[in-house]
């Protein structure tokens, strides 16, 4: 079987389980004393060790199965987790996630873990300093009974019996695992797949949980249905690495039922003799003779099928051309509405106006499908916190707020390496240590919070930490010293600007900074890529309180709802997602308060800006004006109204990039094309709102 076309799928599902394991073992950490979680990790790594044998790649499978011994004696309550086990299971996991990414990038998964192993052998033996595991109850529960003593019930027996009448194989086979294997259910469990793709296996023993825990010396036996040959059967099986020795045996009924009647005679033998009451009834004899037949039959009843998958994955790119297909159906759609009022015909209107719904209804499908909750990001920085919070010697709680907002897929795909910046920048130059926390009184425990929120048609990532904050005379000093900034140019600068020299490229460096608790390392790296994207991060920060990164990303989703406005010969379209209501205003409504043009709304005093100001219109002032119309955007819990000529109407809009052809314009996102033809600039709401 060629195993290439599941590769792509065997990679997603083993970083599923990757990060399944990782977030129930830090949910275990907190709950030690959980079995239940315990079952959880145990059936993920055992799914894991499974898929990665079947695709050949032993060296996972070998450190999954390892892992699953340790689980095993923790679920069965003979050994107690520690901070060695947890700290050992984690290393586990790292090793298994980089064989993943050696897969990935066409590798073969292969890697030196065998320290590691070790760690996991010594947890199993009891050999290491935490407690003793007890391994050897373990294997007491396999029987010693030799493999042709494997009893079949009525039931069994009936299936085998008539497979051989109707002509079909049945197989006794009898396989040996090496003596040096160090993974005989892995082994077994390689076994158990060859033959499952070609026939059935009716009985086996040990039973095939005790094979997958490795409830058994070397060897194991199995009675088989199938249509191929006894000695091509033996060869796959021997192809099979740390197989010493397999024996399969074709029975006819004459055979099937001396070896049944052995097996069962060796069964009454060793088994002990339990008295139960005598009933000579005919009733209690005939019920006691159809009791095995039930059992037999709710045994083998068939499982109800389990509900079909209700997802699939699709590769990003048909996505984009999905998306880019659909713009320019929206494009066309425009066009039609405005000849169909045009022309007044009203057979076309009507057919353009069912066009129109069923294309809207298409096009919230399409948005929807690109759009990815942010926890596909933040699942990831637990388990990165608390493994930096450990090295550093810190108590570090981070806390995920917001995880549920939707963020464009390209966007998400980019978005992590700057996320992982910024928080270990928190972690280990912005929480102090614990010494220093209590000298500056405050608690121990160190926040980090991880928030994540939609406003207007952006989304907004902030980290927010609750430590010593910047100081504006040590940055700015070491800046100078750096040879960022000069000091003349240091003393004009306003706190926000001295904050944003932390991304300048030269003031990066490998070195600790003391003065300033190290801060900027690798923050350049941070706000090319943020801007990139078409985003933008700020700094806010408070000394001797904490400090706050705020990462604005846009949606960039191909087609936004918008309003379309004129000044003068130009249009703009200005997002709904960020307007909060249009209305009129009286020249005399427009108050000077300290050099800035305010307006009074629902009672609060809001800025007044002059989008014929802000981009020079040519052919419109609203100065000139003795009555304007405004929209009033919003960014967070801060609101502004921008003045504008004239209201043309809502549209849905195709955002286009400007591309290479202009430079970053500020309250500039991008540009769309109109029904008409015509060009219009979309608003950034976020740029007007300081």
């Amino acid at each position: 079987m060629d195993m290439n076309q599941y590769l792509s799928m065997f990679i997603d599902e083993s970083n599923d389980h990757l990060q399944s394991l990782n977030e129930n073992m830090l949910q275990l950490e907190g709950s030690p004393e959980d079995l239940g979680i315990v079952q959880v990790i145990f059936r993920s790594a055992h799914t894991l060790k499974g898929m990665a044998a079947t695709m050949g790649f032993e060296d996972l499978a070998s450190l999954t199965h390892k892992m699953e011994n340790v689980l095993d004696l923790v679920r069965n309550e003979k050994l107690k987790m520690q901070d060695f086990i947890f700290d050992t299971l984690f290393k586990s996991l790292d090793a298994l996630e980089n064989m993943v990414q050696d897969i990935t990038g066409g590798g073969e998964g292969k890697a030196d873990v065998s320290s590691i192993v070790a760690s996991l052998q010594a947890i199993e033996s009891g050999e290491w300093t935490g407690g003793t595991a007890p391994v050897a109850e373990v294997n007491q529960s396999s029987s010693t009974v030799t493999p042709s003593a494997v009893e079949l019930d009525e039931f069994q027996y009936s299936v085998l019996d008539q497979s051989i009448a109707e002509g079909h194989r049945v197989l006794y086979i009898e396989v040996l695992v090496s003596e040096q294997s160090q993974l005989k259910g892995v082994r077994a469990y390689m076994v158990f797949d060859l033959l499952e793709r070609s026939g059935e296996i009716v009985k086996s023993f040990p039973t095939v949980q005790d094979i997958e825990q490795e409830k058994f010396e070397r060897s194991f036996s199995l009675y088989y249905i199938t249509t191929k040959e006894a000695q091509e059967l033996e060869k796959g099986i021997m192809s099979i690495s740390e197989i010493e020795s397999a024996k399969v045996i074709q029975l006819d009924q004459e055979t099937l039922q001396q070896m049944t009647n052995q097996a069962a005679a060796t069964a009454e033998v060793e088994a002990a003799p339990v008295p139960a009451p005598v009933d000579a009834s005919p009733e209690s004899d005939s019920s006691s003779k159809e009791e095995p037949k039930k059992l037999a039959a709710t045994k083998t009843a068939p499982k109800q099928a389990a509900a079909p998958s209700r997802t699939i994955r699709v590769d990003i790119e048909r996505l984009d051309v999905l998306m880019n297909l659909f713009s320019e159906l929206l494009i066309d759609r425009s066009r039609l509405e405005q000849l169909a009022s045009e022309t007044g015909n009203n057979d076309l209107s009507d057919t353009v106006a069912h066009l129109s719904r069923v294309s809207t209804d298409l096009q919230n499908i399409v948005l929807k499908l690109r759009m990815v909750p942010v926890d596909t990001v933040f699942n990831r920085f637990p388990r990165m916190i608390r493994d930096l919070a450990k090295t550093l010697d810190k108590k570090i709680d981070l806390v995920i707020t917001g995880a549920e907002t939707e963020l464009d897929r390209t966007v998400i795909d980019e978005i992590g390496d700057p996320l992982v910046h910024l928080l270990r920048n928190a972690v280990d130059h912005g929480v102090e240590s614990i010494a220093e926390r209590v000298a500056a009184g405050k608690p121990e425990l160190g926040t980090v919070n991880l928030r994540a929120f939609h406003s207007g048609n952006h989304v907004f990532i902030e980290i927010e930490d609750d430590g010593k904050g910047i100081y504006r005379d040590n940055l700015l000093r070491t800046a100078v010293k750096r040879g960022v900034v000069t000091e003349e140019q240091g003393a004009k600068m306003s706190d926000d600007e001295v904050n944003q020299l932390l991304f300048a490229p030269g003031f990066s460096t490998a070195d600790k900074i003391s003065d300033i608790s190290g801060r900027g390392v690798g923050l350049d790296v941070v706000k090319s890529k943020i801007t990139s994207l078409g985003g933008n991060v700020t700094i806010h920060s408070t000394p001797g309180k904490g400090t706050n990164f705020s990462v604005q990303l846009p949606l960039t989703l191909s087609i936004i709802a918008a309003m379309l406005v004129r000044l003068g010969s130009e249009k703009y379209a200005v997002p709904l997602s960020s307007i909060v209501e249009t209305a009129i205003v009286q020249r005399e409504q427009v108050r000077n308060i300290h050099g800035n043009k305010m307006i009074t709304f629902r009672e609060t005093l809001i800025p007044y800006l002059s989008l014929s100001e802000v981009f020079g219109v040519p052919d419109f002032n609203d100065a000139d004006e003795q009555e304007t119309e405004i929209v009033v955007i919003r960014k967070g819990e801060r609101l502004a109204a921008v003045a504008v000529e004239e209201f043309i109407g809502q549209s849905e809009i195709v955002l286009k990039s400007m591309g290479t052809y202009l430079p970053a314009i500020e309250g500039i996102s991008g540009a769309t094309i109109l029904g008409d033809g015509q060009v219009a600039l979309i608003l950034d709401p976020n740029a007007f709102i300081k």
